[in-house]
């Protein structure tokens, strides 16, 4: 199986593959459990993984989990990217921005980790208290202690982002935003614009969010790229998309490949060159996902899945 394809990190010089591990699910995985699953993205070329410090029972439990498994050499260690999240406080919950919890995070994730840096930190969701000179604050310092590379967010709107890069220096390398071929308003919203009375055309994540993305050269993230966004779960062989699923599965023999693989290379297809998180703890459905890594769908095909999903077309 050739290996996934690349993309750039926002506007730094490296290149992450366009489907990455994420590992919000391994707390109570054995070490071989981890592992294998850690190997079989190994294998497909996937050397990016996905944490945040709030996954597992209690904090950094998925971090520490990965690291107790691994074992991972200095040499192995470097041959990765690690990329953990900070800013949502599981009490409550509410969010914190403030110089001390991104930093005592940021700690905390190191030492679970057993490494010495991050590659790539997110803040988490939007703090509506969030102040940016406190954030950029907590951003020089890691930074200028070696202990984060670069610097992302999660979930946030054009504006949100706007108003970090107010006092925030380093580039916002990335956005990992909820996205999959059901839920999709980041990409509907535009398709369906200037269309009055059409509930899709509504803005409901800050408008442009894929556009703005790609004209400030930050990477877009795709996490739970299998759920349909609502209470119906994963869509892929749900009763609840008859329709999306005939036409996956099609797709899926014409092109041979698991159905999973068509609903990667759907986002994967996009020019704004977005990576798909995985949330899997199955092995077997990083290899399928992977498969979709570099898969051409042509813009019928594109659209059919589009249209298929629900979403309409003008």
């Amino acid at each position: 199986m050739p290996a996934v394809r690349t993309v750039p990190l926002g506007p730094t010089t490296l290149s992450v593959p366009n489907v990455v591990l994420g590992l919000m699910r391994i707390a109570q995985s054995s070490d071989d459990e981890v592992r294998t699953l850690v190997g079989a993205a190994r294998d497909a070329g996937i050397d990016f993984f996905d944490h945040a410090d709030i996954y597992g029972p209690s904090l950094h439990d998925c971090e520490r989990r990965f690291a107790q498994a691994m074992q991972l050499t200095p040499a192995q260690r470097a041959e990765i990217t690690l990329q953990t999240k900070a800013g949502i406080v599981k009490d409550g919950p509410y969010y914190d921005f403030s110089y001390d919890h991104l930093v005592s995070s940021v700690e905390g994730s190191l030492e679970a980790l057993g490494t010495d840096y991050i590659d790539i930190l997110l803040l988490h969701r939007p703090d509506a208290l969030a102040e940016p000179d406190e954030v950029a604050r907590a951003f020089d310092h890691l930074e200028q202690s070696g202990k984060v590379r670069h610097f992302g967010v999660s979930n946030h709107t054009p504006r949100q982002i706007d108003l970090l890069r107010t006092a925030v220096r380093q580039p916002i390398v990335a956005n990992q935003i909820q996205l999959s071929i059901p839920h999709s308003p980041a990409i509907a919203q535009g398709i369906a614009a200037n269309n009055g009375g059409l509930a899709q055309a509504a803005t409901e994540d800050g408008g442009g969010i894929v556009d703005y993305c790609r004209v400030n050269g930050i990477t877009l993230q795709a996490w739970s790229p299998l759920q349909s966004g609502t209470d119906a779960g994963v869509f892929l062989g749900s009763d609840a998309y008859p329709e999306l699923n005939a036409v996956i599965d099609r797709l899926a023999g014409q092109y041979d490949v698991p159905p999973l693989a068509i609903a990667t290379a759907w986002i994967t297809r996009h020019p704004a060159g977005i990576q798909v998180v995985l949330g899997t703890t199955t092995p077997q459905r990083v290899t399928d996902a992977a498969a979709g890594s570099d898969l051409p769908l042509t813009r019928p095909e594109w659209y059919e899945l589009f249209r298929a999903a629900g979403h309409r077309v003008p």
